[in-house]
């Protein structure tokens, strides 16, 4: 069956620009969010997982690709939002987490990585080789042929796994990939001055080669599938701060892709733009806007609101203490942060909590952490919350729950941080 994703393509060669946000998480909370708008609007959402939060192994999330899957379906069983508006993605799926290995050692791993999301359902695959292994030469770039040729080992194993799904499941989508890659690595953060929008020659030179490397190994109609390059556009977001886009810096890069009529660019780092940053990026040609950080971020911000509230109302003796139990989990386990926040003791407590780069999201699925999640909204949907209480704390919420837009509960209260998020990127998208 065709991939929806293809309408993108289609659009742009009518002369059309038209976006599509992909949400990468897999925090709960945001993805019911994200469920719950698309059951609502009556529109389509891509969900996509890294490979270094879902792999074989667990990733950080202790989930494979198939468990994956069931995670989100359940959360749209439980909302009763229709499978059909659910695209499931795989992003950074490669030898990334296995830089430390030989490249027969490592694409060893990735081959059984991009097998295993395709053989689970994920029908929007970013194919991404553009790292360097342990025999890897150090002092030399990775050569884009390099890249290309390890990527189209991984796209004959997508093929091959594709074709075996459909053998046993005849209308399964067959999926669409993402070539290329983006600076910074995945999830991480950039000083701003050290941004710069990608080369048109180097995007030329990328989809060339590809397309190269993918005839050379019998590859060829496998090109109709992939339809994006991802590239940097000018944007970025570190520790406190924005790079928005800016059109007239990216013009060269924009005037060249819109050339390639059978590909969009994909845009990561995208979170924290303005909407209008967004929607010039789209109608520019970046047809897929990635956003990560943000989603928890807003999470985040949503259940320190909820134990404020919860500190007002509480006595201390059963109070979930949940910002406590976090902050005191990211420095029992600081992996996760330290070799991202710089400063001094203050500055590295604010980064912890506030960061735009929400190394916090890491956490959040502890089991230390969701009892206290758990407990903090039992204590609070067990007791009333003052409206003054709320507004203090949550003022955007207070009006929506003032007007019967929103349930005064805690669940629901937490996930309406996400929404203003999720709303501007379909806005930037022109859905």
């Amino acid at each position: 069956m065709k991939n929806k994703l293809h309408e993108i393509i289609t659009a742009k060669q009518r002369g059309q620009a038209i976006g599509v946000p992909s949400f990468c998480t897999a925090n709960y909370f945001a993805i019911k969010a994200i469920l719950t708008y698309a059951k609502i609007n009556n529109v389509e959402v891509v969900i996509e997982a890294t490979a270094n939060q879902v792999n074989q192994y667990g990733g950080y999330t202790n989930m494979k690709p198939a468990d994956f899957v069931k995670f989100v379906t359940d959360i749209a069983k439980e909302i009763d939002c229709p499978s059909e508006l659910i695209i499931l993605g795989g992003d950074h799926l490669g030898p990334l987490t296995w830089t430390n290995l030989n490249e027969e050692e490592a694409m060893l791993k990735a081959r059984e990585l991009v097998r295993q999301f395709v053989e689970a359902g994920f029908t929007k695959i970013h194919l991404d080789t553009s790292m360097k292994l342990k025999s890897d030469p150090i002092n030399e770039p990775l050569d884009t042929r390099v890249v290309a040729e390890r990527g189209a080992s991984l796209m004959q194993v997508c093929q091959e796994t594709y074709d075996s799904r459909k053998l046993l499941n005849p209308n399964s989508v067959r999926p669409v990939f993402i070539i290329g890659s983006e600076v910074p690595i995945p999830g991480g953060a950039q000083e701003e001055e050290s941004i710069s929008v990608t080369d048109p020659e180097d995007l030329i030179k990328t989809y060339n080669t590809y397309c190269e490397v993918f005839k050379e190994h019998g590859l060829e109609e496998s090109l109709s599938d992939v339809i994006a390059i991802v590239t940097q556009p000018g944007v970025e977001f570190s520790d406190h701060g924005v790079v928005e886009y800016d059109r007239e810096l990216a013009k060269p890069l924009m005037s060249t892709a819109k050339k390639m009529q059978n590909i969009v660019l994909e845009g990561h780092s995208t979170d924290y733009q303005p909407k209008m940053a967004l929607k010039q990026m789209v109608e520019d040609g970046v047809g897929i806007l990635k956003v990560g950080p943000a989603l928890t971020f807003a999470i985040r911000a949503g259940l320190f609101a909820l134990s404020a509230v919860e500190q007002e109302l509480i006595c201390p003796a059963k109070c979930s203490n949940f910002k406590q139990v976090l902050i005191d989990l990211m420095d029992s386990k600081p992996d996760n942060w330290k070799k991202y926040y710089f400063g001094d003791s203050k500055d590295i407590e604010i980064k912890k909590k506030y960061s735009y780069s929400d190394r916090v999201r890491y956490y959040l699925s502890d089991a230390s952490v969701t009892e206290a999640i758990n407990k903090l909204f039992n204590n609070l949907d067990n007791t009333i919350i003052p409206l003054g209480l709320l507004h203090q704390y949550m003022p955007e919420q207070y009006y929506k729950v003032k007007n019967h837009e929103l349930e005064l509960k805690s669940e629901a209260l937490v996930m309406d941080f996400v929404n203003p998020f999720i709303e501007e990127y379909f806005f930037a998208a022109g859905v």
